[in-house]
């Protein structure tokens, strides 16, 4: 389970990025985070994965408070961010060293084929695709086997094809271990197609706007009436957030 208490953020500058950010993610449960630029999203998950620290409030993770990076907690960025003189398999088990060289051998092995890679451990970065590149980010995550895994806007660079085959692959990878997944999106209908509730934000200072449950079944079709519907939820919510930002202007110089 993870648990953000009361979390507040506000940087050196004087820019108040989160406001009393309280969120409890069940285990196994996937949750996307919605909002317009500068709502805190990116803020909220480096946070969550101890590579920045809050002004006040906490974070845990099955009651393991997060001060530092940690093995529970993986994070995936918008792009690979792969070390170019490291095979793929090396930048796999760069974050699982300490472990014998037969049980890190065997876990890349083994994550390698869960991303449908099997045969890619001794190329090198530079020979990957997009899609292959983002999926080798996906392996290195899953390999220290955590619990919580942050997602920020993980396929946002790719074609949309490339895209829509990630999204279903994650959900694919996510039913065998069912790790607690947050999602950080632009994307309406990734977050609908992936998420079990929707999290909108409103910005200056980032705070949570609405929570919104997705009641549909997985698998999930972009194209139904009910799929469209959940959208017009979404949609409504966050430009309640964009009209209370015009409404009150005054905010955006708040911080």
């Amino acid at each position: 389970m993870l648990t953000i208490d009361t979390v507040d953020k506000t940087y050196a500058n004087g820019t108040h990025a989160l406001e009393r950010m309280s969120l409890t993610v069940n285990a196994g449960e996937i949750v996307a985070i919605v909002g317009g630029s500068g709502c805190g999203k990116s803020t909220l998950l480096r946070i969550i994965s101890g590579l920045d620290q809050p002004s006040t409030g906490a974070v845990e993770v099955d009651n393991q408070r997060i001060t530092a990076p940690h093995p529970a907690v993986g994070l995936i960025f918008q792009e690979p961010r792969l070390l170019p003189w490291l095979t793929v398999g090396q930048n796999i088990a760069f974050g699982i060293h300490d472990l014998p060289r037969a049980e890190r051998e065997g876990r890349v092995a083994a994550v390698l084929g869960k991303v449908g890679l099997s045969d890619y451990g001794d190329r090198w970065p530079r020979e990957l695709s997009g899609g292959q590149g983002q999926r080798v980010a996906i392996a290195r995550a899953l390999v220290a086997r955590p619990s919580v895994l942050l997602l920020d806007e993980p396929f946002s660079a790719l074609d949309a094809f490339t895209r829509l085959d990630l999204q279903d692959h994650l959900l694919d990878l996510w039913a065998e271990t069912r790790p607690t997944l947050v999602i950080v999106t632009h994307d309406i209908d990734e977050a609908l197609l992936l998420a079990d509730r929707i999290v909108v934000m409103r910005p200056n200072p980032g705070r949570i706007a609405k929570i919104i449950p997705v009641a549909l079944p997985r698998p999930r079709d972009r194209l139904a009436a009910f799929f469209e519907e959940e959208k017009r939820i979404v949609l409504r919510a966050l430009d309640e957030t964009m009209t209370h930002r015009r409404r009150a202007p005054e905010e955006a110089f708040s911080i």
